[in-house]
């Protein structure tokens, strides 16, 4: 994707980024096991890494420091520290999404493994791996045991994610969002208060800012006009204060996740009075609505006075 230009549209309040803004640095992190196989063809397994977060590979056995070798580390590696069972390695910098660094780790007993340590960026599902426990034995102890911690944490995951749809499905916010992403808005109890139209090099927008009873909604239109990679959506973030990143709860409904270049779709994001409440009040909100490659696409202020009595 082209970096975003700057737009002004300030009598609306609503802000188009004018510089590229990640996401903070560790916001998913992963401790996972790593079985490796036995055929003697393997491949080299991934390791995903982020700048200035440690990640560290744990084994069964002290990896040997002078066959232990990060190639080409300099420049964009803090020095690996080889040691107590563990690598642990930090990049200085994050890795371009096609860029990799191999890795060699040979044991003390001469058992040489091969990894390939990449950006997460380049996953759908962008993990940062906090630590990844290799067993070569696969029937051992420690790797049945760190096998079924893993599998105990997906399955958690699984469960809280049902809870959570479970609770949409009957979430008030969630079906004014379907309505509104619907292109429905008379069957809600919304009045539209503001409208801009925004544009960059890549992208086509317009964001509507509505207001209701207890409640205040926004809906953003997108088109890619990019000719030669599709549009990502990755996350939306709603926030009082963008230095702390203190996240307020709302209703999202996104009508197409991905856009191919010239097509378009339409976020809707809902959010309750109790969104809006502080110790000192209401305050105002800032949506943020975020692209794949975790840069800033559109930043919507809702202000404290869409909350219609």
């Amino acid at each position: 994707m082209r970096p975003l230009s700057p737009i002004r549209c300030m009598p609306l309040l609503l802000l188009l980024a004018s510089v590229a803004q990640a996401l903070e640095p560790g916001a998913r992190t992963e401790i996972r096991t790593l079985l490796l196989s036995e055929h003697p063809a393997r491949t080299a397994n991934n390791v995903y890494v982020s700048g200035q977060v440690s990640t560290t590979l744990r084994f069964e056995q002290e990896p040997d420091p002078a066959r232990t070798r990060l190639l080409g580390w300099e420049g964009r590696f803090e020095r690996p520290l080889v040691g107590s069972k563990k690598v642990v390695l930090e990049p200085l910098r994050d890795l371009g999404e096609d860029e990799w660094v191999p890795l060699l780790v040979t044991l003390v007993d001469g058992t040489e493994f091969s990894f390939l340590v990449r950006s997460p960026r380049r996953e759908k599902w962008g993990w940062t791996d906090h630590q990844v426990n290799v067993f070569k034995d696969r029937e051992s102890y420690n790797a049945v045991l760190s096998a079924l911690n893993d599998s105990r944490k997906r399955e958690l995951k699984l469960s809280e994610e049902n809870e959570r749809l479970k609770k949409e499905e009957n979430s008030v916010d969630h079906a004014f969002a379907t309505l509104l992403v619907n292109g429905q808005v008379e069957k809600t109890p919304f009045r539209r208060k503001r409208v801009a139209v925004l544009k960059s090099e890549d992208m086509d927008m317009k964001v509507e800012v509505f207001e209701g009873p207890g409640k205040a909604a926004a809906l953003i239109h997108l088109t890619n006009t990019y000719n030669d990679e599709p549009w990502i959506f990755r996350d939306a973030r709603l926030t009082a204060d963008l230095t702390t990143y203190t996240a307020r709860p709302f209703a999202l409904r996104v009508s197409r996740a991905e856009l191919s270049p010239g097509q378009s779709g339409r976020i809707a994001v809902v959010a309750d009075q109790s969104a809006f409440e502080s110790e000192a009040g209401l305050v105002d909100l800032v949506l943020e609505i975020f692209r794949e490659d975790g840069e800033l696409q559109v930043l919507v202020n809702l202000d404290q006075k869409l909350i219609r009595k």
